[in-house]
């Protein structure tokens, strides 16, 4: 079987590719280093010969010689970080091929992303190890890793999914440039304390050289300075009034300078992750999109019809100047001659007039892109899983070949299962650990992907838009002084009130009341399903109590009885986890019982 167009095989192609390109960088690398150490060899030599035989003249030999290093110094540079940027790509690839075999427990897993209260976040394995978010998260930006979370617990309007659709279905094939932008935005990863830092200066009047006469005043003043030095030069200032007048400058310059620092104080720190949003920007902007969601990003940020790119470009310039000017040269010598920082202030505060308005859009569209980049590459990885469909008339959910989407291929058993209308209850028996749990999540787990434009585990997958709640996994809370029972009862409350306001929510509950007798159980269960019923909800409980299942007898339009059973040889126990029609009839508890050592009369 050819396999170089499996995923797999795809990533193990790129990988070799970028380690074939990675030796040949290294091999450069080596050579640009040997190229400066032969260059000062020769510079010395050169320089040496000249100053013994003809003085001065060997400074020349000095200064082309340094400009040959600096030449090299430049492209051993850029070599570098062709070097650390081929690396990252390799490192995207080895880690894609980790995650098809199902090892992903160690990356990032969005723990902080989980909220206090949800309507199904702590039910459904969203976030914390062996998560939806760690399994499918392929933002390096916070933004980014943000908006994926949010996305997993608010779903979207129907038609923004539509339009991610027709985003991912462009860019799943291209992955090679999907890679690129991961390994770009990897370089030094956008934070929201930076976002924040430019959010608060943009939104801060600035007092200080936001006038017109400050241009003419810097450009007055290093006329004056520079002309000081020519004229010393050239013997018409003595040196010891020179000397009186650089100490003036430094001490006007000092003075001046320190209110443009304080200016640049509050984006100080932030220059390498703006290069990271110049290279992001960039490489969207570069591309040739078809998709009505990607064209409208790249539209949405420009800058009077010019690319943003080219904005945080000079941004960024800025930004090195002012380091530049805080450096020992920039503090005796730049700003001492020109009023260095304070040109960059003035730039800075040009730059502010003209971008303010559209900043936030460029981390909207890094975090758009990096969500964008995460679906394609989970329907990349998973070409065999659909595209789900909407029908916004009524309740409809119409599923095939359903399965868990964090349970590896092999092992994963789907199962079809349709629901449709109002007041309608699916109600599942069975036996412990035949798979009613698994089977619920998987429900859960996939109308939350299709909710957020992913694709689903699932050959066919129709749903309509819904708000889904559920009671599944309940923790008592120490903290609050909360039993199991009362936390469920807390969270069932939240669900009756969406019922009785007959909001569209579609609910998954599991072992409804598990915290009281079973009598309590039963009638609490029974009742539950009689509102649920009247007040025309739609949901799929899962229960061990099978006496609930005679509730069809009552209710034949609403109740939808399923089943999943074991299979029992001698004392061993057989599981298909396939969903059935009907009532379960194989119990399974008294047989494990016996297995751990409980004797039964």
């Amino acid at each position: 079987m050819d396999t170089t167009n499996l995923p797999a095989g795809i990533y193990t192609q790129e990988k070799e590719k970028q380690e074939g390109i990675l030796a040949q960088l290294l091999k450069k690398q080596n050579l640009l280093g040997w190229m400066r150490l032969l260059i000062f060899i020769v510079t010395t030599f050169v320089a040496y010969k000249i100053f013994v035989s003809t003085g001065a003249w060997g400074w020349i030999a000095v200064a082309v010689g340094f400009a040959f290093f600096l030449v090299i110094v430049s492209f051993d540079v850029n070599n570098k970080q062709k070097i650390a940027h081929v690396r990252r790509l390799i490192q995207l690839n080895e880690e894609e091929l980790e995650i098809l075999k199902g090892d992903y427990i160690n990356r990032f897993d969005g723990s902080n992303f989980i909220p206090e209260a949800h309507p199904y976040a702590n039910d459904f394995d969203l976030f914390g190890k062996a998560s939806l978010f760690q399994y499918m998260n392929r933002c390096y930006t916070e933004q980014g890793k943000k908006l994926l979370a949010t996305n997993l617990l608010y779903p979207l309007p129907v038609d923004d999914i539509q339009l991610r659709h027709e985003a991912i279905m462009e860019i799943t094939p291209q992955h090679s440039w999907r890679q690129e932008c991961a390994a770009l935005a990897m370089q030094t990863p956008v934070t929201i304390a930076t976002e924040k830092k430019i959010e608060a200066w943009l939104q801060q009047d600035e007092n200080y050289f936001t006038g017109s006469r400050w241009k003419a005043g810097v450009t007055i003043y290093a006329m004056l300075t520079v002309g000081s030095v020519i004229a010393t030069i050239l013997g018409v200032i003595p040196s010891g009034l020179f000397s009186a007048l650089y100490i003036l400058y430094l001490i006007i310059s000092s003075v001046i300078s320190r209110k443009a620092a304080a200016n640049y104080a509050q984006l100080t720190g932030i220059a390498k992750e703006v290069a990271t949003l110049f290279n992001l920007m960039q490489w969207m902007e570069t591309a040739s999109f078809k998709s009505v969601l990607l064209k409208n990003l790249q539209n949405e940020v420009k800058v009077d019809n010019e690319q943003a790119s080219l904005q945080i470009k000079r941004l960024k310039i800025i930004l090195d100047r002012f380091d530049l000017g805080n450096s020992l040269f920039g503090l005796f010598g730049l700003n001492t001659f020109l009023l260095w920082n304070v040109r960059q202030s003035i730039a800075l505060h040009q730059w502010k007039q003209r971008n303010k308005h559209q900043v936030a859009k460029w981390f909207t569209l890094i975090a758009e892109t990096e969500v964008l980049n995460s679906l394609a590459t989970l329907h990349f990885n998973q070409p065999d899983w659909c595209v789900p469909q909407f029908k916004d008339t009524g309740f409809y959910l119409n599923g095939q070949k359903i399965g868990h989407p964090l349970i590896p291929a092999p092992q994963r058993i789907n199962n079809n299962f349709t629901l449709e209308g109002a007041s309608k209850i699916g109600l599942i028996t069975g036996s412990n650990m035949a798979g009613k749990s698994t089977f619920l999540r998987s429900l859960g787990v996939n109308m939350v992907l299709a909710q957020m434009g992913a694709p689903v585990c699932a050959q066919v997958f129709v749903m309509s838009p819904v708000h889904i709640m559920s009671s599944m996994r309940i923790a008592d809370n120490l903290a609050e002084n909360t039993s199991t029972f009362y936390a469920e009862l807390k969270k069932l409350k939240t669900i009756i009130e969406a019922v009785n306001r007959h909001e569209p929510v579609f609910i998954l509950l599991d072992e409804i009341l598990r915290g009281t007798n079973s009598l309590d159980r039963h009638t609490g269960s029974k009742a539950l399903m009689q509102q649920l019923i009247k007040e025309g909800a739609t949901a799929v409980i899962a229960t061990h109590d099978v006496e609930l299942a005679a509730l069809e007898q009552r209710f034949p339009q609403s109740i939808e009885n399923y089943h999943f059973d074991v299979q029992v040889a001698g004392e061993e126990l057989y599981f298909d986890y396939k969903l059935k029609e009907g009532v379960c009839t194989s119990l399974n508890a008294s047989i494990l019982m016996k297995k751990i050592g409980i004797e039964l009369s």
